[in-house]
């Protein structure tokens, strides 16, 4: 890879120091340098041929919440959509009925990376570590080997999500790995575009619609941050806008919701358009706090600890929300065709409810699964 590349398009060991960039970078890179280094040749061959079409395009994370609405707005706009998705006891056949191509391969396998970049125009990468796996591992050490077989595959355009305001909290590990993923990128000489994201309209639904439907608990913070969600679906439509213009090209954006809301407005509203009344249990961010400070001191738990660090975003209060009006006129969005969070749930529970109706059970009854 290294004779592949152009000098200044590596990132030397000094570089990647001085832009904060820890030893498992470096470890990710020596390992992707050799196996991209298998693919050169085809680069090469490919580049005498027919260019690649700029409608190839490979979604990594395309089985998450994010990733499978723009492989299916992809698709609906002619796209020959290709997905990497990790060896899994359920395949994901449902991405095949849509019509994508599935490859199997995994950000933590190095070596399963570069042949599924054959024949790919651009990457959309939305992929991020589950609950249960290891943070570091796959959003940092998985994405620098990712970029890496990207340089050398000679990818025309890399997608890349991020999380709002992540330079602003370095000691979130989460955070931290996405602001370093991003000068990453920013380094590699790709043509790219980042988009940082507030938060989705649909992890209101699994946190709060859904236990208040079930009747169960619903767990809140006393603290006064608000959040701007938005439809995944309106972000997979403004990320196929940034692949249709050159203005998105080398940009950083960030995409919020219209409106920026509370925990506590989210939960009276979710009460309201059920007709029930939440069992919430509010914890203190301060409790989360100390229970991290408790947890980092468990190798064991070293996994929990970090996802728990979000107390500190919680405890500054802020308003996560941008203005969108530039980034709209950038994308040619209609700033009205974009759904904000309280239509997003007036049409859920209403939807819910016509079901409810129809099986004669009430808002009470629990164990309801949508």
């Amino acid at each position: 890879l290294a004779r592949a590349l152009p000098r200044s398009s590596i990132l030397t060991t000094e570089a990647m120091q001085q832009r904060g960039m820890n030893i498992s970078a470096r470890r990710a890179c020596r390992t992707a340098r050799p196996c991209a280094r298998r693919f050169v040749g085809v680069r090469a061959q490919a580049a005498t041929g027919s260019p690649v079409p700029k409608t190839s395009i490979m979604v990594v994370g395309g089985t998450g919440t994010l990733g499978r609405q723009i492989v299916r707005k992809a698709l609906d706009e002619g796209y020959d959509v290709r997905v990497l998705v990790r060896p899994r006891q359920n395949p994901a056949d449902f991405l095949r009925e849509w019509g994508a191509t599935v490859v199997q391969g995994d950000l933590t396998d190095v070596t399963s990376i570069p042949a599924s970049l054959v024949g790919v125009h651009t990457i959309i990468d939305c992929a991020t570590a589950r609950p249960e796996e290891p943070t570091k591992k796959i959003d940092w050490e998985g994405k620098v080997a990712l970029i890496q077989c990207a340089q050398a595959m000679n990818i025309q355009k890399y997608v890349f999500f991020s999380i709002y305001n992540c330079d602003k909290y370095p000691a979130v590990p989460l955070m931290n790995l996405k602001t370093c993923t991003e000068k990453y990128l920013q380094a590699s000489g790709l043509n790219h575009t980042i988009f940082r994201l507030t938060g989705f309209h649909q992890a209101v639904i699994g946190n709060y619609a859904v236990p208040i439907l079930e009747d169960k608990q619903v767990w809140g913070t006393n603290d006064d941050t608000r959040t701007a969600y938005i439809d995944t679906q309106d972000v997979a439509r403004c990320t196929l806008a940034a692949l249709r213009t050159s203005k998105a090209d080398n940009k950083t954006l960030t995409l919020s919701g219209p409106k920026a809301w509370s925990t506590k407005e989210i939960i009276e509203m979710c009460e309201d358009l059920a007709d029930s009344n939440a069992q919430v249990t509010t914890v203190p961010a301060g409790v989360l706090k100390a229970a991290r400070a408790v947890l980092k001191s468990c190798q064991w738990a070293k996994d929990a600890a970090d996802r728990l660090a979000f107390a500190e975003v919680l405890s500054g209060s802020d308003a996560w929300i941008a203005p969108m009006e530039d980034t709209y006129k950038l994308l040619d969005i209609e700033p009205s065709s974009v759904t904000g969070l309280e239509e997003y749930l007036k049409e859920y529970f209403t939807r819910i409810m016509k079901k409810l109706k129809e099986v004669g059970a009430s808002t009470d009854r629990t164990n309801f699964y949508v």
